[in-house]
Order: structure tokens, then C-alpha cells, then sequence
């Protein structure tokens, strides 16, 4: 097989261990240049990026038939807080009540205490608990343009709760919240078991959005617990079995969806497309191979 791989950072520790398993094991694992591979496109494609460039990257790949992880379609979704909670209350799963407060320098007249997040997520955006006047101008003297959501504070018991699902199968951990804590900080992930009924709803969340590879983010609410944020194709650090599941997840793809549909077929160079290296190029510290399984 002949694994593809969308990301600004292919070392990322759980995908670079995946990606030496498939290697391992006989199988091709390239990073997917801006105008597609020049000889061959890849039986299925991993995408952990979130850039313009990169969603654009997998789109044209999805359009010339190759199944990507997860799609383009639900990673842009999982970007954007306000569509991510429309959906999720839709479907009836219990989103905290997320509402959209334009720019944060123009955020009026909040009941404090709330969380104010930037509504496009990405690395290093904002999120922050918010007691009173004093620390919403303060954020607003450094955010004054960002779109932000607003939520409210859920005290909980002050740990969040992290469920990620690989295909099907549930990782968990819990880490000290920087919002109840207050120090901008949060503690090292420790091992956690989910209460009943976590991970049947974190299986939920993938099934609502689309996504194989995923993390859901709760918290203890007064009566259940409460989704405060799903991201797509997030680290999993430090989960034993993630890179093995995810190794997996990519073989099934390009074997049940991806292998004898693109034969002969590469994919154009898109305006602005700016992802990935230059053709015939392994990833990382990791060779290509020849081996059986392609």
C-alpha cells in the first residue's frame, strides 16, 4: 500500500511512529507534495492539517478518488465553533450552549463567569475563562479582532477529560484545566478511566461528523457530561496502541475504498496549494519501500 500524508509537521511523535509501522511492514508512506504525487497517487491519504492550503490539497485528492483521514469536508467543519455546535446540539449530543460574540473587542454585556474561545480553531488561538470587566479588556487589548464564541464556565471537578477514538477504538486521559486552575497552564495528562457511558459518546460525536480520528473534550456538567470542544485528527500523545490503531485505520481505508480506482490518474496543482514536498520524497527519517504490500 502507498500511504499519503497531508501535515505541516510529519515527525509529529503519533504519526511518525505510525508511519515507521507501516514502513516496517512492507508498505510506501510519502509526504504528498502541492501538485499530488508525479508518478502515482497514495491508496489513501492522512490528513492532520488544518491550513486553507492543505484542505484544498485534500479536496482535489478526495475529487480525483482517493479516500482521505479524515475528510476535508468534516476537518474544515471541525474548525469553525459555531457550526461544529449547530450540529452537534442537532443531532442531540450535549454541546455546551455555544453562541457566536463576533469580534471580542466589541463583546457586550457577557454574564460572567464565562469562556470565551476564538470561534475558527487553530494552534495557539484563545481560550480563556473570563470572572469579570477587568479580564475580558484585558484579553481584549490583545484580541481585539478575533472572532471569538462565548460558553459558559462549567466548574465540573477542575480536571478535562479527554477521549480520543482511532477508528472505532477509544484512548482517555485527564489533565488539570487551565481554566479552573487559572493559571494559564494545564497539568500533565495522567491515566484516566472514562465513567460509563463516555466512550459510547464519544463514538457518537464520530458518527455526527464524520470523522475517524478525532478528540472529544468534556467536562462534568450539573446533570451529564458536557462536550466543550471536538477537534480533528488531534496528537493522542502518549496512548499506548494509538499509532498501531492508526497504522490500521490507513491499510483498511486504502484496502477497502482506495486500491483500483486511480490507476494512471495524478492530481492537477491547484491555485495556492502549498503542502507537503516535492515529488518522490519519503517522510521524515522514513524510506520508501519496496517491499510486498504495496
Amino acid at each position: 500500500m502507498r500511504i499519503g500524508l497531508i501535515s505541516g509537521n510529519p515527525g509529529h511523535p503519533v504519526l511518525a511512529a505510525a508511519a515507521a509501522l507501516l514502513v516496517r511492514r512492507g508498505h510506501e508512506v510519502v509526504a504528498v507534495p502541492p501538485a499530488g504525487p508525479a508518478d502515482e497517487l497514495p491508496d489513501a491519504c492522512l490528513l492532520k492539517a488544518r491550513t486553507p492550503q492543505a484542505l484544498v490539497l485534500a479536496g482535489e485528492l478526495e475529487r480525483q478518488g482517493v479516500p482521505v483521514v479524515n475528510s476535508a469536508a468534516a476537518t474544515e467543519l471541525c474548525q469553525d465553533r459555531v457550526r461544529m455546535a449547530e450540529l452537534a446540539r442537532a443531532a442531540g449530543l450535549p454541546f455546551a450552549e455555544t453562541v457566536d460574540g463576533g469580534r471580542l473587542g466589541e463583546l457586550a454585556d457577557p454574564a460572567y463567569p464565562f469562556v470565551v474561545k476564538s470561534r475558527h480553531s487553530r494552534r495557539h488561538d484563545l481560550v480563556a475563562r473570563v470572572d469579570g470587566p477587568a479580564r475580558l479588556r484585558e484579553l481584549a487589548e490583545h484580541w481585539p479582532e478575533e472572532p471569538v464564541v462565548t460558553q459558559p464556565f462549567v466548574p465540573g471537578t477542575g480536571w478535562d477529560q479527554k477521549l480520543w477514538v482511532i477508528d472505532g477504538q477509544v484512548f482517555s486521559a485527564r489533565r488539570r484545566s487551565e481554566l479552573a486552575t487559572g493559571t494559564g497552564t494545564s497539568g500533565q495528562a495522567e491515566d484516566w478511566e472514562p465513567p460509563p457511558g463516555r466512550a459510547e459518546l464519544a463514538l457518537r460525536v464520530g458518527e455526527v461528523f464524520g470523522l475517524d480520528v478525532y478528540g472529544v473534550d468534556l467536562l462534568d456538567g450539573p446533570a451529564e457530561p458536557v462536550i466543550v470542544d471536538v477537534n480533528a485528527f488531534p496528537g493522542v500523545r502518549g496512548r499506548p496502541g494509538a499509532p498501531e490503531a492508526l497504522a490500521a485505520l490507513a491499510l483498511r481505508v486504502a484496502a477497502e475504498r482506495g486500491v483500483g480506482h486511480r490507476v494512471g490518474r495524478v492530481v492537477g496543482q491547484g491555485p495556492g496549494q502549498g503542502v507537503g514536498q516535492g515529488p518522490g520524497q519519503g517522510v521524515g527519517p522514513f524510506a520508501r519501500s519496496g517491499g510486498p504490500g504495496r
